[in-house]
């Protein structure tokens, strides 16, 4: 028997493995050796780790449950008929592996994809290979992994999380596929499921936000059918290193390395949020990552207990309980959700969705339907049975689902009208201080398609908002009051207030309204790359805005602040300037929108004390939600917080760290303390940016959101700063730095208390 002299990537029965010796795999990608972990320990593993980067990355570890402390005589060696084994100085065996199958010449190969495998010398089939390391992965789910059952032979392929970081052996984490009822991904703590990514509808997992089949580094291929239950990913740009690591506690970290930093890049993170925990909102409850509290119920249904957050494990119920008699059920659609766990569930391929709700219809015990795959216009049937369990919205990406309820919970009745003639006169005394253009409301009707929902862009506290194209062509975006908003009266009024005679590049235009009958309409230039929002804080959309775009952004922004605080007629103060209120153009400049909250203040003042507290929680200035006092400082706060998540493309409330319970702004506080500012930087960007121009962008970002109000600098400085290359004054301490459990008597976050990784957003903080 030999010792390997040199690097190959084969080794054969006559040869074997020694401590100091690596195989490579044939194009250089990947070496496998003896290790130690945690580096520098005496603790030695045979694993297998990325060969072309500086920082030794371990993909899979053979002997993890039992290290060798003296590899004096420590061998691997390949014994036939093609079994793997590892022994120690005493020539115990440490491990080995248990190939069904035998073959007369075997040969351990280590490929270029990180497989480590044994085949026939002859035979490079890959369902051939005697055994992989591909179907025992560790704590790495690596692009070719096929994770999942094979239901011809029982076995499993799932990873482990190591027990701690400096210890490989198994952890009780685990992340598997869930193979009862309809399949799902799930990560287990022991037997108690913790996280779901939702079933596949076809596109992508439906608790999943990107659509993974159209990315363009990877694509996903999930398979359920007799034979097997499984789903795995392909790396499609070869010159991307990606790799999925379940962490000691039970976070699955998507990384990307990045040869500009020399580093891994946190790319995707799940749990992303506190509605990923499962069932965090108890049976037929709902999560909202945006609201707070983040759980409540569906409508027509109601609360089981009462009390905050930590009372909602025993969920909701239905207004009116289900009597499964006929004619006396019906479904209720509800919209842009994460469907509920399917391990309780029923699934058939061919049917349409109407034979789909007969079934269920039929079934006393199914309590909800829908599509299984959701491409191509839908087509198969899914069903729930009991209570549903796991939901939360899913703004971008969510699904339809059709819920039971009680006849007598279905008929579309109209709560609209009292709200109305309440108004009504308010909304008479409208037409006589406009002056906009007035449009009839055939006019946008036929604009509209009759306000048809394809045409519908979004929906918000005034309501909702629709594409339209006027009769010569313009496009146009249409505001419409819901009937059944109580808030929405007083906000038009400020909103034709406080735009109506603002003309600036950077704010959206308003061309006119429309108050007839019932209606209540404004008419806006139509933005065609909708909002910011949907841009940086989306995984697949955010690569669209390079650095040279955001820059551009950035500065539109601060440049229709500076105009509307200093430059107008009128001094407008926003207090609600955020992600979701910049709207994009053609050209991707940036215009500010939703003046629903402006207040606008005469002559030199700067400063007004409010009767009620509104605005967005991660937004909003320390004095203002404290005492209720606004200021064009409160919109500089609000900008700088806006900065640093165009900068990083991550939310100021939606930032989960594992070392620390900071938002955003505290993260990047703590980064500028320690000189380490440009780490803020989100991946995409790293290619096109400009370093100086970022960090001062951060630095301009903490010196918005400084605690003191007189600390900040006005907009007009600003953009001064954005657009000068002078010294920058030192940042102090921000305000609203750390994260901490909401209450529901609450208006906003505070600099003290209990830390808690919760977004809990609202865009009111109290009824208006």
């Amino acid at each position: 028997m030999h010792r390997i002299a040199h690097a190959r990537d084969t080794l054969t029965p006559t040869q074997f493995l020694k401590d100091g010796n690596t195989i490579i795999s044939s194009g250089g990608s990947f070496a496998m050796g003896f290790l130690s972990v945690p580096a520098g320990s005496i603790n030695r593993y045979v694993g297998i780790w990325y060969n072309k980067i500086p920082v030794q990355t371990v993909i899979w570890i053979a002997n993890r449950e039992t290290a060798l402390t003296n590899t004096t005589s420590a061998v691997l060696r390949l014994v036939r008929p093609g079994q793997l084994v590892l022994t120690d100085a005493k020539n115990d065996i440490i491990w080995s592996t248990n190939a069904p199958r035998s073959a007369k010449n075997p040969i351990m190969q280590l490929l270029d994809s990180g497989n480590l495998v044994v085949r026939d010398s002859e035979d490079e089939n890959p369902e051939n290979f005697l055994w992989q390391s591909f179907d025992y992965p560790t704590d790495t789910f690596f692009p070719g992994v096929k994770l999942g059952w094979n239901l011809v032979t029982g076995h499993e392929v799932y990873v482990t999380a190591r027990k701690t970081e400096n210890d490989p052996s198994s952890g009780p984490f685990t992340f598997r596929f869930d193979p009862t009822g309809y399949p799902q991904i799930v990560i287990k703590n022991g037997s108690k499921t913790t996280y779901t990514t939702g079933c596949w509808n076809g596109v992508r997992f439906s608790g999943t936000s990107e659509k993974s089949p159209d990315s363009s580094h990877y694509n996903y291929q999930v398979h359920i059918n007799p034979r097997e239950i499984s789903g795995k990913y392909e790396i499609t740009n070869h010159s991307v290193l990606a790799r999925a690591v379940l962490t000691s506690s039970g976070d699955l970290q998507f990384s990307a390395w990045m040869n500009e930093a020399q580093s891994w890049v946190s790319i995707i993170k799940v749990p992303r949020d506190v509605c990923d925990r499962y069932a965090i909102c108890g049976a037929n409850g709902i999560c909202n990552a945006t609201d707070s509290p983040v759980c409540g119920c569906f409508e027509k249904f109601t609360k089981n207990n009462r009390g905050g957050l930590e009372y909602w494990s025993n969920g909701c119920r239905r207004r009116r309980p289900l009597k499964c008699k006929n004619g006396t059920e019906g479904f209720k659609k509800y919209s842009r959700v994460k469907w509920p766990d399917t391990k309780h569930s029923w699934f058939n391929t061919t049917m349409n969705l109407t034979e789909c709700e007969l079934k269920c219809l039929r079934n006393c015990s199914c309590t909800a339907y829908s599509n299984l795959d959701i491409s191509n216009g839908g087509s198969g049937c899914l069903l729930w049975f009991n209570d549903l369990i796991d939901i939360r919205v899913m703004p971008q990406n969510g699904q339809d689902i059709y819920i039971k309820l009680d006849s007598s919970e279905l008929p579309g009745l109209c709560f609209g009208l009292y709200i109305y003639k309440k108004n009504k006169k308010k909304m008479m005394e409208l037409k006589e201080w406009l002056e906009l253009p007035l449009f009839d409301l055939s006019t946008i009707s036929r604009a509209t398609n009759n306000f048809s929902e394809n045409n519908k862009l979004g929906e918000g506290g005034f309501g909702a908002v629709y594409k339209g194209v006027l009769d010569n062509k313009e496009e146009i975006a249409v505001k419409r009051l819901s009937k059944t908003s109580k808030q929405g009266v007083l906000e038009f009024k400020n909103e034709v207030i406080c735009i109506a005679k603002l003309q600036h590049r950077n704010l959206v235009k308003l061309l006119g309204c429309c108050i007839q009958g019932e209606e209540t309409l404004l008419v806006y230039e139509y933005m065609a790359n909708k909002s910011l929002d949907t841009f940086i804080f989306d995984d697949a959309k955010n690569k669209l805005l390079d650095w040279p775009k955001r820059h551009s952004i950035i500065n539109g922004i601060a440049q229709g602040l500076m105009y509307l605080h200093q430059d107008s007629r009128l001094r407008v103060i926003h207090r609600d300037l955020k992600a979701s209120n910049v709207l994009l153009d053609n050209n991707m400049n940036p215009k500010i929108s939703d003046f629903g909250l402006a207040r606008s203040v005469g002559g030199d003042v700067t400063e007004a004390n409010a009767s009620r507290i509104m605005g967005t929680h991660g937004y909003i200035s320390p004095e203002y939600a404290a005492n209720g006092i606004f200021s064009i400082k409160s919109d500089t706060f609000s900008f700088g917080v806006l900065l640093l998540e165009i900068v990083t493309g991550k939310r100021n409330r939606g930032l989960f760290h594992p070392d620390h319970c900071l938002n955003l702004i505290g993260h990047a506080w703590k980064l500028y303390k320690e000189n380490k500012a440009l780490e803020l930087i989100d991946v995409h960007l790293i290619p096109s940016c400009d370093l100086s121009q970022v960090q001062r962008c951060i630095h301009v970002g903490l010196l918005c959101v400084q605690q003191c109000p007189s600390d900040r600098p006005t907009m007009s400085s600003v953009v001064t700063m954005l657009t000068n290359d002078y010294t920058l004054p030192e940042a102090k301490e921000p305000g609203f730095f750390t994260e901490r459990r909401e209450n529901t008597s609450d208006y906003s976050s505070s600099t003290q208390g209990t830390c808690s990784r919760n977004e809990c957003t609202i865009t009111a903080l109290d009824p208006r």
